[in-house]
């Protein structure tokens, strides 16, 4: 052979070779030798044939007299390609999984393929009549023939609307009495996709159960999305409340407990106030994300969505269109039963009415269904002032009052809440603010027991009657409460009773005698002594007094901010 040809021949060959990865759920690594060919043509040929679209090929050619070309992969590089393959498969396919969860995700939200009933939420159904979302088969196949479904308004919604006290929720939180057909914690799983998807969050907290309705645990529902904080029912506060010292004082104890809270809004859906504040506020912030309404059974929902689409209805049409089919209002908590999906925004974005969240340490838990509208306040809050109210017992008790004040003395607040004062001043009082419905009774505290034993049921409602009052449990749970105070002429604290009021606890009333009261004060502890006695699970929060009525907004001190907190803080309007 000539040293020419020889030399040709060992020259180096460029090979080519290609990696394709179209389909990463079937993936075929080829890594087979072919013979090297002299001829140009016939390899250029040869390497042009076309490969699957399902299959990553790999192509390493060998000369004929097994040597190698100098650009020929080696054995290293034919791991790297197969591993890079792999890589890129994993990545794919990893993002083809997360694309199934969020689908999955987003189809828990509001389930289109089955009818609810536009005020509850309830699927439609035609076999059980007592139960929701019921409707006569007429009217569901005319209603389905001319695909009007979603117009549709169950029995129990209608009952509802006409003031009928229907329940359907039981268990941890839900209703004793009446029937259950969903319990509280279904209802509440039903707002667990919350958490996983970008939302814009209204809150609404009611301010007669301030502590008892602000979902302690919302996070746990509304995730890491922004929240807008809706204060419902300012309009039952006391006459003359400065709503300044309220804004401020809710500010304060919303920072406590640091959610990501843009905005707080002091509302009233019965008069409208601070709505327009919170159409502005959701506007500005939704930002193509769904709305969602958030809050605890009874706190409010249905009757701020309706002012809601009252006032946006002036000038959105979609919000006009939508006040047609709205969410039924109602004073029976858990009316409403799944999500229900409004459109009241053009552009694509949706409003949505959630489930009550029942939380079992309120008052309405452990109360018979038949006594649920006494819990609610229809009318501004009134104070009911203790020793300085009439009071009705034995002969005796008025002598004693004024000259040892409440000291030995049992309050009962309908046969809700028994509180036996231990030790306090003379001139301490006690205000009430809660439903009128509930009489408050004072008697000794060595009677307090027989007294309870035969009144409740009788002048101690709830529970109503004696036929309720023999399943009921009682007072079961006792917290003793030491109360500390600096100032005896400003209020010390609040009890809070969860789902049912507030009592102001003033060290020292006004006085006749002011220096007398101050001489008092300075010698004796500076400490209040009380037991609470209520149904169990209810909780008692202690808390900072809530500033009502004139004499509220004139003791209230502002803490003093820093630069830091005061840009920190949420914003409050009215």
């Amino acid at each position: 052979m000539a040293p020419g040809v020889f030399s040709a021949f060992l020259s180096p060959i460029s090979l080519p070779h290609r990696l394709t990865c179209v389909n990463p759920q079937f993936i075929r690594i080829n890594s087979k030798s072919h013979p090297a060919i002299c001829n140009v043509a016939q390899s250029k040929s040869q390497h042009e044939l076309p490969v699957s679209d399902d299959e990553v090929e790999v192509s390493v050619s060998v000369p004929e007299h097994g040597g190698r070309g100098a650009a020929a992969p080696g054995r290293g590089e034919q791991f790297l390609e197969r591993q890079r393959a792999f890589e890129a498969a994993k990545l794919v396919m990893k993002e083809a999984k997360k694309k199934r969860k969020n689908d999955r995700v987003k189809a828990l939200k509001v389930n289109t393929a089955v009818a609810c009933c536009y005020g509850c939420g309830a699927p439609l159904q035609t076999s059980e009549l007592d139960a929701p979302g019921y409707v006569a088969v007429d009217t569901y196949e005319l209603k389905k023939k001319h695909r009007q479904l979603r117009t549709v308004l169950c029995g129990r919604c209608k009952l509802l609307s006409h003031g009928h006290m229907i329940t359907a929720v039981g268990g941890n939180g839900g209703y004793s009495g009446g029937k259950q057909f969903v319990t509280a914690d279904e209802l509440r799983e039903k707002l667990s996709h919350l958490r996983n998807e970008k939302a814009l969050i209204v809150k609404l907290v009611d301010i007669v159960d301030f502590n008892g309705s602000f979902l302690a645990r919302v996070r746990d529902l509304a995730g890491a999305n922004p929240i807008i904080l809706v204060i419902t029912k300012i309009d039952l506060l006391p006459k003359e409340t400065d709503f300044n010292c309220i804004g401020d004082w809710v500010v304060e104890a919303t920072t406590k407990k640091k959610l990501n809270v843009l905005s707080v809004h002091l509302t009233s859906s019965k008069s409208l106030v601070g709505i327009t504040g919170v159409i502005a506020e959701i506007q500005k912030e939704k930002k193509g994300r769904d709305v969602y309404i958030l809050g605890s059974a009874n706190v409010g929902k249905s009757a701020f969505i309706n002012a809601l689409l009252k006032m946006m209805a002036e000038r959105d049409p979609a919000a006009a269109a939508a006040r047609k089919y709205k969410p039924i209002q109602s004073a029976v908590p858990g009316t409403t039963l799944g999500p229900i999906q409004i459109d009241a925004f053009l552009g694509g974005a949706k409003l949505f009415d959630t489930p009550g969240v029942h939380l079992h340490h309120r008052q309405a838990a452990v109360v018979h269904s038949e006594d649920l509208p006494i819990l609610a306040p229809r009318s501004r809050l009134k104070a009911q002032v203790f020793p300085n109210a009439i009071v009705a017992g034995e002969n005796g008790i008025a002598e004693k009052l004024e000259s040892d004040g409440l000291n030995g003395f049992t309050i009962f607040w309908g046969g809700l809440v028994r509180i036996d004062v231990l030790k306090v001043l003379p001139e301490t009082s006690l205000t009430f603010y809660g439903p009128k419905a509930l009489k408050i009774h004072i008697v000794r505290s060595d009677k307090a027991d027989e007294y309870y034993q035969n009144e409740v049921g009788v002048s101690l409602t709830p529970p109503t009657g004696k036929d309720k009052a023999e399943s009921w449990k009682g007072l079961e749970i006792q917290r003793q409460l030491c109360i500390k105070f600096e100032e005896a002429h400003r209020p010390a604290s609040d009890i809070a009773i969860s789902g049912l009021g507030w009592i102001a606890v003033e060290p020292v009333r006004k006085s006749p005698t002011p220096q007398s009261s101050d001489q008092q004060v300075e010698e004796s502890a500076k400490e209040l002594h009380f037991v609470v006695h209520v149904p169990k699970p209810v909780e008692i929060f202690v808390r900072p007094p809530l500033p009502v009525g004139k004499a509220g907004a004139e003791r209230y001190q502002y803490r003093e901010l820093t630069d830091k907190e005061e840009e920190s803080r949420p914003k409050w309007y009215y």
